[in-house]
C-alpha cells in the first residue's frame, strides 16, 4: 500500500483515477483548489494555492510516497490570455518544477507526470508517433509540457527522484468535457454531417485504461525514469468514431461525404480552420514500449470505454 497525493483530482481524469487508486488499495490525497467543488467522497482533500512556482506543497506532501501530477494548464478552446505561452509555462512547467522539488525535500520517491502526445508534435503523416521520434511540440500547450517533461528529467539527475512520463492522446469517459463532450451532445441529436468520406486514423485512450497505466507505472520498478506513450491500442477514423459514440447512444449516424478540400475551405470561412485540420488529421501512437516494458495491456476495449462513458452521459439528462 502507499500513499499518492493525486494533483488535479477534481479534474476530468481526477474523478477516474482518484477511486481506481483506492480499489487497487493505495490511500489518496486529493490535492484541489476548491474543496467543495471537488465532489471527491471518500478521499483526504488538501487544499492548495493556484499551481505556479511559489505553490506551498508542504502540507500536502506530508506522508506521502508517490505523486501522480494532473493539474494543468489544457487546451483553451476560446484564449484570452494577452500572453498564452507565459501562462501556459507558468503552470505547466514552473508549477510542475516547484512540485518536484518539493517533493525531493519530502523524500517522496517517486513522481508521475501526466504529459501529452502534443509533445511529440500535432498530426502523423506515414508513421505512428513513438518516443523515440524528436519532440515537435507545434502549440504553446505542447511546448510547455516538453519543457515540464525536461525540468523533471533535469531534478531527478541530480536528486534521485523516480520520474515516470506518460503522453497520452485524447481521453474520454465518464465525467469527460470540452470537444468530447460536444461530440456526445452532437451524436444525440443525429444531424446529418458531411464527414462520411474521412478516412483519417486517431488514437485514443479511455480513461479507465488511462487509471490503470498510472497504478502499473507507481508500482512497476522499471517504470523508474521512464517516458511512455500510452493509448487504448486501437485507431479509429473520425466518422468510426462517430458511428461507435452514436451507437453507444442507440442513435443513428447520418453520415454523408463531402471533399475534404471544400470542408477546408469551409472552415477557413467561418473560422475554424484548426478544428477541421482536427477532424481531417490523423493523430497516432505507437504504445508499444510500456507494453513490451512493463506488460502493461489497458483493460477495456475501446467500445466498452465508450459504452461507460455513453451510459454516464445519458444518466445525466444532458441533450
Amino acid at each position: 500500500m502507499t500513499r499518492v497525493l493525486v494533483t488535479g483530482a477534481g479534474g476530468f481524469f481526477g474523478r477516474t483515477l482518484c477511486p481506481a487508486l483506492l480499489a487497487a488499495g493505495h490511500d489518496v490525497s486529493a490535492a484541489v483548489r476548491d474543496p467543495a467543488a471537488a465532489g471527491l467522497g471518500g478521499l483526504e482533500i488538501c487544499p492548495v494555492t493556484d499551481i505556479g512556482p511559489d505553490t506551498d506543497w508542504g502540507e500536502a506532501l506530508s506522508g506521502v510516497e508517490a505523486v501522480v501530477h494532473l493539474a494543468a494548464r489544457v487546451d483553451v478552446i476560446n484564449e484570452t490570455a494577452a500572453d498564452p505561452l507565459a501562462e501556459y509555462r507558468g503552470i505547466n512547467r514552473d508549477g510542475t518544477r516547484r512540485l518536484a522539488q518539493a517533493a525531493v525535500e519530502a523524500g517522496i520517491r517517486r513522481l508521475l507526470f501526466l504529459s501529452t502526445v502534443k509533445v511529440n508534435g500535432e498530426k502523423t503523416e506515414a508513421a505512428p508517433f513513438s518516443e523515440n521520434d524528436p519532440p515537435a511540440p507545434a502549440d504553446a500547450y505542447g511546448l510547455s509540457k516538453w519543457e515540464a517533461e525536461k525540468t523533471l528529467a533535469g531534478i531527478a539527475a541530480k536528486s534521485g527522484l523516480e520520474t515516470v512520463i506518460l503522453r497520452s492522446p485524447l481521453i474520454y469517459g465518464e465525467n469527460v468535457k470540452g470537444r468530447f463532450l460536444s461530440l456526445l451532445k452532437l451524436c444525440r441529436k443525429a444531424p446529418p454531417l458531411p464527414l462520411g468520406g474521412i478516412a483519417n486514423r486517431r488514437s485514443m485512450i479511455y480513461a479507465g485504461n488511462l487509471a490503470d497505466a498510472v497504478i502499473h507505472c507507481l508500482a512497476h520498478p522499471d517504470a523508474a525514469g521512464r517516458t511512455y506513450l500510452v493509448g487504448d491500442g486501437e485507431d479509429v477514423s473520425t466518422p468510426e468514431l462517430i458511428r461507435r459514440v452514436a451507437g453507444a447512444l442507440r442513435r443513428p449516424a447520418r453520415l454523408f461525404t463531402v471533399p475534404s478540400v471544400i470542408l477546408r475551405l469551409a472552415g477557413g470561412m467561418v473560422g475554424q480552420s484548426a478544428a477541421v485540420a482536427r477532424l481531417l488529421g490523423s493523430l497516432q501512437i505507437d504504445d508499444g514500449r510500456i507494453r513490451r516494458e512493463l506488460g502493461w495491456t489497458p483493460p477495456f476495449a475501446m467500445l466498452q470505454g465508450i459504452e461507460k462513458m455513453a451510459a454516464w452521459f445519458l444518466s445525466t439528462g444532458r441533450s
